[in-house]
Formats: structure tokens, sequence, C-alpha cells
């Protein structure tokens, strides 16, 4: 009688929660197990994984679970798990990299994904067990996969699209800086009377009723078109 052989993945998880590491490896190991072995290593900070990541006799990883919040390796510009990302593609291009997230916010899901391109990305209160399962699954079959929250921002972010041309952007830019509007047109080719124009179809695109070029900046910025 023959045994099949199982294929084998290294898998690192980074979290600075004990416990979710353990749910992470809960679920991972339910994974396929007649089929696939997985072996994990773990890491509580940008520290210890930087460490295991630059380290030259770690075996390249298959895939790695990053937590995007965690405690900082200031000495070697380790920041964040997005910076973990940066530093796994880097020693190891073939990783496969989930990031995950509590930040709700439209335009830091935006940079993420423009900065990182991870195969997953996932907002922890989305996360179930079920859900770890599912989202696994399809990255494991060279598949993207998004949480429910994250979609559904994404797919609202897509259908509000506000476009805007370089003129307009760099009009916002300069009131961000507190540029006088009579003063703008030495930094853009255009008039004064176009200059107030635009600015004022700025604030009816994004909606804004009062008078406030602050308000114009905090909503540009809501928005994304300003950063």
């Amino acid at each position: 009688m023959t045994t099949r052989s199982t294929i084998k993945n290294n898998i690192l998880i980074v979290d600075d929660h004990p416990f979710i590491i353990q749910g992470y490896k809960n679920a991972i190991t339910r994974y396929n197990p007649n089929e696939f072995e997985f072996l994990i290593e773990e890491a509580k900070d940008c520290k210890s994984a930087y460490e295991i990541i630059t380290n030259s006799e770690t075996i390249a990883f298959d895939i790695a679970f990053l937590d995007i919040s965690m405690p900082v390796y200031e000495e070697k510009g380790m920041f964040s798990g997005e910076d973990l990302a940066k530093l796994l593609m880097e020693y190891m291009p073939n990783c496969k990299i989930i990031l995950l997230t509590m930040y709700t916010e439209l335009l830091k899901i935006k940079n993420l994904i423009s900065a990182i391109n991870p195969n997953g990305l996932v907002i922890k209160n989305d996360l179930t067990f079920d859900e770890l399962l599912f989202g696994f699954d399809k990255v494991m079959k060279n598949e993207i996969y998004y949480s429910q929250s994250i979609q559904k921002m994404i797919d609202l972010a897509e259908s509000e699209a506000i476009e805007i041309d370089v003129f307009d952007k760099q009009i916002l830019f300069h009131i961000s800086k507190g540029t006088k509007i009579t003063d703008i047109s030495q930094y853009i080719p255009i008039s004064l009377e176009a200059i107030e124009k635009r600015k004022q179809n700025l604030k009816d695109l994004l909606n804004i009723k009062e008078d406030s070029d602050m308000e114009l900046v905090r909503e540009a910025k809501n928005k994304g078109l300003l950063f």
C-alpha cells in the first residue's frame, strides 16, 4: 500500500496577539490536511518578523499573514505590516501576502492595494473561522481575496468615482497649503476667474454647501482627491 505525499507550504504569521495567531493556525491546519502540510512560523512584532525574513537560513515562505498595526522596529524602518510586506516582496518575491487590518478608511485601503497589491486583504471585524478558510482557499488557488467590507467599499467607490483634472488637483493642493486664491494664478497657468470658477465647480461636485475652503479640503481628502 502506498501513501500519497502531501504538498508542503511554509507559512509566516505576524501578529502581536497570540490568540489571533492561534486562530489562524487552527484554520490553516484544517485546510485539506490529506493534500497539504503547513509549516508555520510565528512573529509577534516587526523586529522578530524582520529577523526571520532577512535570515539567510529561512526557507522562503509561500504565504504570509501580516497584521498592519503592530510594535515597530524603528532601527530598520519597519513601522507596520505594510513595511514587512515590502520587505517580503524584496526577499521572497513569490510569497503570497495576506494583509489584515482594523482600518476601515477607503483611502487607506486604496493605498494598501496600490502599494502592495496583496493576494488577500481583510478587515479583522469581517473575519470568522469559515471566512478565514474561504479566503485562504482563494489565495491557495491563486485568486485575490478581499473581505466583505473591503469589497463593498471598493464597489461603492467605483460607483461614486469622481474625476478631476490636473488644474483642479493643483488648486486643491494650494488651497490646502493656505495659498490665497488671488495668488494661485502665480503657480497655475490659468486666470484668476478660471480658478474661482473651478473652485466653485469643485464645491458643487463634492456637495459643499458652505463657503468654506477648509470644508472643501476636508471633503477632497475624504474622497481621495487630495493626499
